[in-house]
């Protein structure tokens, strides 16, 4: 109930302050087991891909420890949500199990496959993690792509989240306590093109100039 009642209110108010625009939604209706996997490019990235599916059943979502710190209301904000704490680089085996045994049990999980945020708005490689925790979930994999028409999120700047075709990880070839190099670069690759292909059919050719160039100019300023 607090999680339906905070992700409303935050939804009026995200949806007042930015132009929000979502496609592809309907491929998740009803979606059952899967792991949303979206670029990263900003922080704001988990609360615009949470708020443009607040209707559908509340997913969890891995988050560094760090923000659990930060301040009592921020973390008990974090719990509602869904944000399951990760002790990154200790290898934190408790929390990852918890969320394979819960996806398995038909939960949804958001996962930046990127593993970090990306500076300059280009693609990063994915790193295994996300193909791992699908594999032994046995989930379905849905591409996500977050695009900042401003080249990050700003105030009343549009922003738009498309989904992608879902696909299992048996489709993949992503099998449960096998680990093949191979098959983990294909899918790895499978969500690159995945990436790049919701990017360009979302977006004209001026969309795109437009945006790298602000986040040429973004970068170019981080630097100085």
């Amino acid at each position: 109930m607090e999680y339906r009642i905070v992700s409303t209110i935050l939804w009026i108010v995200w949806h007042l302050v930015f132009r929000i625009e979502t496609i592809g939604r309907e491929k998740m209706k009803g979606l059952k087991q899967y792991i949303l996997c979206p670029n990263h490019i900003s922080a704001a990235d988990p609360l615009f891909i949470v708020l443009a599916r607040v209707w559908e059943p509340q997913m969890l979502t891995l988050g560094k420890e760090e923000l659990f710190t930060i301040h009592p209301f921020v973390s008990w904000f974090f719990k509602k949500m869904g944000v399951i704490p990760v002790h990154r680089g200790k290898g934190d085996t408790e929390a990852i199990d918890h969320c394979i045994k819960d996806v398995k049990n038909g939960k949804g999980l958001l996962i930046f496959p990127e593993g970090t945020r990306s500076k300059d708005g280009k693609l990063k490689k994915p790193k295994s993690g996300a193909f791992v925790v699908a594999a032994a979930a046995e989930a379905v994999l849905v591409p996500c792509r977050i695009i900042y028409h401003a080249g990050k999120p700003k105030l009343f700047s549009k922003v738009t989240i498309v989904y992608g075709e879902p696909l299992s990880c048996s489709e993949l070839g992503l099998l449960p306590e096998e680990k093949n190099a191979a098959v983990l670069r294909n899918a790895k690759n499978w969500l690159m093109e995945q990436w790049e292909t919701l990017y360009l059919n979302n977006t004209t050719e001026e969309q795109r100039n437009q945006i790298e160039q602000l986040q040429i100019k973004e970068n170019n300023n981080g630097n100085n």
